[in-house]
């Protein structure tokens, strides 16, 4: 059905000419699910936005062809192309939020498209539209048609970004990280159906991800690609379970496993950025990653012991709307319902749980940035203020420091590092004077395998691995006996994130650090906890040591959790150990 053959794609600029993709071969037949995988800048959306003809200006395709059904897309001009896509070739983008128009309708949206491309009355094209999202797994259908995007869960509003791709009956699908932003629930149903039309619709998909469990779960083939050009291409069950190139190989050791507990993930080489002799040359005085840690072991830290670092006893977090009390009783949404857990000392304890379980709001109110309702929280043996009514002097604010989900919304943009990380050094008075501000800086990425130059940039001249190596030091500085890493590497490829959980398992055992590792990928949490608590609706299911929660969990929800994770059973063959 598609054919590339030796597609190029180049991106003029003013150090010369870029190649983005080169010398592409694939073949895709009916009803094939085609994977794309590598890191980030390998090209995979590169050869998505070409088959569509969406090459963004000034780039274009220095040479190939694309051919859909024998047809010579290369050959088309702009008014035929355009009449081509949604026709025949649709396209599902990563973020579901941004794909569909918040000010209309969801009927509104999917009747334009189907009259865009067909002559169905208004009248046909809703019925169309309640029969696609039915298709697609949305329950009463006609009535969640009146309903605007931001009224639909993550899942539901990609289920609906689907059944809009498939309005117009395409015979090619490209699915551009579909997966990425959802929980492993949300996930399973997403592949379910997407498995399902390439099957009884003979779709063809181009599926685009990082995730080689998605790889490896739903398609029938897959393209390996590194810096623009193919590593390895074949049948998936013999690209990932026995690799013949040696990135694929390193990829593939890079993956955490869900079966069991690696000691150490492998490093890929080159992953990140080069940097150059100069970048790596420049040192601060007296700055190294050795008095980094010199000066973080000798603050004023608790003594290393049993017994728990951070208790919660029956915390109730509820959220109301705008509507004052004078109307009456507020009606709230329980976002966590009689949550008791401990964190012991020196421990990590990993929290996981589907969208809208509460992991999050639990991090929150451990730091202050949400009240609870009821409960205590304890930490070190004395109850919390909760809330605002912590001070910005206690203890805590100190000894409790956060790592956030996303490197690139995490940092000012407008703050070089050197003042983003000597932040907190000021704030809490732990370095008097500048001089020795700017040392335990440089020391401080020293630390966390960044080069000391760093401190002179800006957040925007590093990739998402670098600025969550940033957040990390920023924490560090703080001297904190207590992390909460809230989905520190659910953004990151497998090669960054692989990189980022060495780097705490190092800072962990090197400090002693206690920390709540907040995920939704049970395979990581399984590489990085000693204990583990599920959370569903705001409701503990269950919670204890984490060997013995994936070797035998007790509550249903716990193993339908197991279940719904991609399969890495084939990667057995591929020498983790």
């Amino acid at each position: 059905m598609l054919t590339l053959r030796d597609l190029s794609v180049v991106y003029p600029t003013r150090f010369g000419p870029f190649t983005a993709i080169e010398g592409i071969n694939l073949t895709l037949q009916k009803g094939e699910i085609h994977g794309l995988v590598g890191e980030s800048g390998a090209g995979k959306s590169t050869i998505g936005a070409a088959i569509m003809g969406l090459i963004p200006a000034p780039g274009y395709i220095a040479q190939g062809q694309v051919h859909l059904d024998g047809m010579d897309l290369r050959a088309l001009d702009a008014k035929a192309y355009h009449k081509l896509r949604g026709a025949r070739i649709s396209m599902i983008f990563q973020d579901p939020q941004t794909s569909l128009n918040p000010l209309l309708t969801i009927e509104d949206q999917l009747v334009e498209t189907i009259r865009q491309h067909t002559d169905q009355t208004r009248t046909q094209a809703r019925d169309k539209a309640i029969a696609l999202l039915q298709e697609t797994g949305i329950h009463d259908a006609e009535a969640r048609m009146a309903e605007y995007p931001h009224q639909f869960s993550g899942g539901m509003r990609q289920r609906v970004v689907i059944a809009l791709a498939l309005c117009t009956e395409p015979d090619l699908i490209i699915a551009d990280e579909p997966t990425t932003a959802l929980d492993v629930a949300i996930q399973k149903q997403i592949l379910q159906l997407i498995r399902r039309l390439a099957k009884d619709r003979g779709i063809g998909f181009i599926l685009i991800t990082h995730d080689i469990g998605v790889i490896a779960e739903i398609t029938d083939s897959v393209t390996v690609l590194r810096g623009g050009k193919v590593m390895e291409h074949g049948q998936t069950a013999q690209v990932l379970g026995r690799p013949a190139h040696s990135y694929t190989r390193a990829l593939m050791a890079a993956v955490p496993l869900l079966d069991k507990r690696l000691v150490r993930f492998t490093n890929i080489m080159d992953s990140e950025p080069k940097l150059s002799a100069p970048e790596l040359s420049w040192k601060v005085a007296g700055a190294s990653a050795e008095y980094a840690s010199d000066w973080l072991l000798a603050g004023d830290r608790a003594q290393a012991g049993d017994g728990p670092v951070l208790q919660v006893r029956d915390l109730d977090v509820t959220f109301y709307g705008n509507r004052p009390f004078a109307f009456g009783a507020r009606d709230g949404f329980k976002a966590l319902q009689s949550v008791s857990l401990q964190v012991d000392r020196g421990k990590v304890l990993g929290v996981i749980g589907e969208s809208g379980s509460g992991k999050s709001t639990l991090a929150k109110a451990i730091v202050g940035l949400v009240r609870p309702s009821a409960g205590e929280i304890t930490f070190e043996g004395a109850p919390l203020p909760l809330g605002r009514d912590r001070a910005r002097t206690h203890p805590a604010r100190r000894k409790i420091q956060m790592v956030f989900q996303d490197p690139y919304s995490s940092l000012n943009n407008r703050r070089r590092i050197e003042q983003i990380i000597g932040e907190p050094l000021r704030f809490f008075g732990l370095a008097k004077t500048r001089a020795d501000r700017r040392r335990l800086v440089a020391s401080v990425l020293d630390l966390v395998e960044m080069p000391q130059r760093a401190m002179l940039k800006y957040p925007h001249q590093f990739s998402g691995g670098q600025r969550q190596r940033i957040a990390v030091a920023r924490a560090l500085v703080a001297r904190p006996e207590f992390l909460i890493c809230d989905e520190p590497t659910s953004a990151l490829d497998v090669s960054i994130q692989a990189q980022i959980l060495n780097l705490l398992k190092d800072l962990q055992a090197t400090f002693g650090l206690s920390i709540l590792f907040i995920s939704h990928n049970l395979a990581v949490v399984r590489q990085m906890a000693d204990d583990v608590a599920v959370l569903r609706r705001g409701q503990l299911q269950e919670s204890g040591p984490a060997e013995a929660f994936f070797e035998a969990p007790q509550a249903e929800y716990s193993r339908q959790l197991l279940a719904e994770t991609p399969s890495l059973a084939m990667l057995s063959a591929t020498g983790h150990g």
